[in-house]
């Protein structure tokens, strides 16, 4: 009776760091065949987008003020840019508890793969459907008239900024997903999602809520992020005369994500490796 051959155990450095590159990609490609095989998530997913666009641009826009002048539209884009990157979270969460609960990811556990490819795989996966996401909305953008105006460098670099909130709020979706004992757990632990994408500067300025507010908005990570694109895109609305952290948005645009992704990535490795069989 013939047997399988054992699976071959890279040593070197090197060739550890290409055996888990490998399966991560397998894993993610697992992920978005899935994804691709449900056309209706799909739609749901790209149509979401677009009417939060006409939602807040058009029918609360009317009514919105820029500070100091400017079309609302551009003000609210990078801050729409910014909010669906972060409710991505619950995509995340979901899709690991789902994984866990059912057994799925104990099955990986037991295959001969690297041990962080459950995770980088997830996190690949994520990355691809919010740039879907994100080209949707920038799409939907510049079809109600916004638009960018300092160069597509800087553009690019505001695309980076929104992409790297994301990678770092994978993370922390990856985590809370292994954490969750099941599925219901879920919507508890999200419910406060959705409310801090609103205490920031996605909608309006800190200038315009109570100075206690304004103060906690102004201290939100996800307004680092929306400043700091705004400005990228030459959008209205960048800070101007606000509290340091407003002044300084480009530098916590990226220190606030480096800081989630140094607690979260290897809190979320630690995690998975201590799953119970």
């Amino acid at each position: 009776m013939s047997t399988l051959p054992a699976p071959v155990i890279p040593t070197t450095p090197a060739a550890r760091f290409r055996y888990a590159v490998a399966d991560g990609w397998v894993v993610a490609r697992r992920y978005l065949t899935h994804w691709v095989q449900e056309p209706g998530r799909i739609v749901a997913g790209l149509v979401f987008p677009g009417m939060m666009v006409l939602l807040f641009g058009y029918v609360f826009g009317s009514a919105m003020q820029v500070p100091g002048g400017g079309n609302y539209r551009e003000f609210l884009m990078p801050g729409l840019f910014a909010m669906t990157m972060a409710t991505g979270i619950a995509v995340t969460v979901t899709a690991v508890v789902s994984d866990t609960s059912r057994g799925i990811t104990d099955r990986f556990r037991s295959m001969p793969m690297a041990r962080s490819a459950v995770v980088t795989g997830r996190s690949i996966a994520d990355m691809v459907n919010s740039l879907l996401d994100l080209v949707v909305l920038l799409l939907c953008g510049l079809l109600v008239g916004w638009q960018w105006h300092n160069g597509p460098g800087s553009a690019l670099a505001a695309v980076g900024l929104l992409l790297l909130l994301r990678f770092a709020l994978v993370w922390v979706g990856i985590y809370l997903g292994l954490i969750l004992p099941s599925p219901e757990a879920v919507t508890v632990v999200l419910a406060p999602v959705y409310p801090l994408t609103m205490i920031a500067n996605t909608f309006v300025s800190p200038q315009q809520m109570p100075s206690w507010l304004g103060t906690l908005a102004e201290w939100n990570p996800l307004s680092a992020t929306v400043t700091a694109t705004r400005e990228l895109f030459g959008n209205a609305g960048p800070a101007a005369g606000g509290s340091w952290v407003a002044e300084n948005a480009m530098l916590m645009a990226v220190v606030w994500p480096a800081v989630l992704i140094a607690v979260f990535l290897p809190l979320s490795v630690r995690r998975y490796r201590r799953l119970s069989h």
